[in-house]
Order: structure tokens, then sequence, then C-alpha cells
């Protein structure tokens, strides 16, 4: 069957890439975060690591928990961009780093899909009710620097806010 090769193919490689290149600094000037809707609620995840479990195993780096999602339904892998080695991004393959599927697999923006490469607000169905938003965050500032208006804060005293004619 090709499609199961292919799947083997994407994630044995995208795991090679992964774990040979610990130099590649978790520090940019970008954050990813994934917000987890699940039946406990609403779950948020700053992504730092080279390699995230998603699932309903308890061993899952990221635990989903509903009845309808496999016990290792996706992977997270982390990636350098071509054009620039300090910056990366994450791609999502539907089940574990071995290669085996999720039973239902995953929707991304409304579509079936095997893999992923994220990107800002993707949105991912794992199963009913159990949902998930990628966020990038870019960070225009530069180290050592702050924007003024960050400290730009006016305080008002309710009394200031009443009408001073008002008699009792």
């Amino acid at each position: 069957m090709p499609g199961k090769d292919t799947k083997k193919l994407l994630i044995n490689q995208t795991l090679t890439d992964c774990s040979n290149d610990r130099s590649m600094p978790a520090e940019t000037n970008e954050s990813h975060l994934l917000i987890i809707e699940d039946d406990q609620g609403r779950k948020e995840f700053s992504l730092e690591n080279p390699l995230y479990s998603i699932g309903r195993d308890r061993e899952c780096n990221i635990r989903l928990v509903s009845q309808f999602v496999s016990r290792r339904h996706a992977t997270l892998v982390r990636l350098p961009r071509e054009h620039n080695s300090h910056s990366y991004y994450y791609r999502i393959v539907d089940g574990d780093a071995k290669g085996k599927p999720s039973a239902n697999g995953m929707m991304i923006n409304g579509r079936k899909m095997p893999a992923h490469d994220l990107k800002n607000e993707d949105e991912i169905v794992f199963g009913p009710q159990v949902r998930a938003i990628y966020y990038l965050l870019k960070n225009t500032q530069r180290s050592g620097q702050t924007d003024s208006s960050e400290y730009d804060i006016t305080l008002i005293n309710p009394g200031m806010t009443e009408d001073e004619d008002i008699e009792d």
C-alpha cells in the first residue's frame, strides 16, 4: 500500500532530521503555542522541545482527555527553516513516532491529512470536541530594547471621575 510507505518515510525522515540536530537553539524571536480543547477544557502548551507525542496515553507529552482519540494520536516534530538556521517550524504527523497511524486520523483546517507543516492559526481536529489551534507568535522587539508605551500606565482615582458639584 503506497500510502503507508509514504507515511513511514515522512516520519522516519522527520525524526532523523530532528534527532541529529542538537545544536539548533530553542531561543528565537518566535514563540510556538498550542492551545488544546478537550473533555477537561482548555490547556496551553508552549512548544520548545524537538519532539512531542500527542494522545490519550498518560505518557504523552501533550495529553488529550477523550475516549475518541488514540493513545498515540499524533507527533509534533520541530524542524529548522531553510532560510534561517535560528528559526524553526513544527510538523504534525498522524500517529506515533514509529509510524503507526491513529485510528481516526486528524483534520487540519477542515481537511484530513497524514502530515502538515503548521502555520499560524492552523486548527487540528483529533476527534469530536477535541481540537487544537497552533499559534506562531513573532517578537519584533530586539532584546535589550523596550517600547516606551509598554510602561505608559495611567492610574485614575475613582473619586476623580465623580461630578464634584453633586451635593448629598
